[in-house]
């Protein structure tokens, strides 16, 4: 753990009870005189509190010091991704955080099964312990879009990830990029992109959707 998310993480001192006590009790096994580190994932400071006092029913913490400390990726990559089964995202969700994704819209595509919907507070949670692990300073961004033609209008610059002769390279500037569903995009969705925006893999497999997210994240940011 790189450090614990408290959204007061900046106050003289802090309470630990419930859960956050729990883990640091339980799970980390500090004591007290220890410190912590602590972020609220609001203003890219790390705060470094001392464990004041330790009991089984809570944990009291003083600040010690500040810094600011960013930590995210170099370069920025926003995702535009068809809604799949949901127990796929949150499978690959942590993955996605640490390679340093920005944001990920979920569009419902032709080809989304409109009766996946996704629970977007356990979504957070998940990003928020896998941040706590991996040491980014800002939550991934997540929104709902209602299909590609409306996201379109907000994010003209976006490429297509499909089949094509033109290759995904990492040397190619890509700031958002759309991913499909199982089953790919429809005729008409990919009528909506410029020929010279619809790139593709350099592999002869097919890959899930989720294995494609990854990997394009990968190639992109890594």
């Amino acid at each position: 753990m790189q450090y614990l998310f408290h959204p007061q993480a900046s106050e003289p001192s802090l309470e630990l009870r419930g859960d956050e006590h729990r883990y640091i009790f339980k799970v980390r096994r500090h004591r007290e005189g220890e410190e912590i580190a602590m972020r609220n994932l609001k203003d890219n400071k790390i705060y470094l509190y001392t464990i004041s006092s330790l009991n089984k029913k809570q944990a009291l913490l003083t600040l010690k010091y500040s810094k600011v400390l960013e930590v995210k990726a170099k370069k920025s990559l926003h995702i535009a991704w068809c809604v799949i089964e949901p127990k796929s995202i949150e499978k690959v969700l942590p993955t996605l955080n640490e390679i340093g994704i920005e944001k990920i819209s979920f569009i419902y595509c032709k080809r989304s099964q409109k009766s996946f919907k996704l629970d977007f507070n356990r979504l957070e949670k998940i990003l928020l312990n896998s941040s706590q692990q991996c040491g980014r300073s800002q939550l991934m961004e997540l929104e709902m879009v209602d299909n590609l033609e409306l996201f379109l209008k907000n994010y003209p610059e976006t490429v297509m990830l499909n089949f094509s002769k033109k290759i995904l390279s990492k040397d190619k500037h890509i700031s958002t990029i759309a991913i499909g569903c199982e089953g790919g995009f429809t005729k008409e969705e990919i009528a909506l992109f410029e020929s010279n925006n619809i790139i593709g893999l350099d592999s002869p497999l097919i890959l899930k959707s989720e294995s494609a997210v990854c990997a394009v994240g990968a190639k992109l940011l890594l």
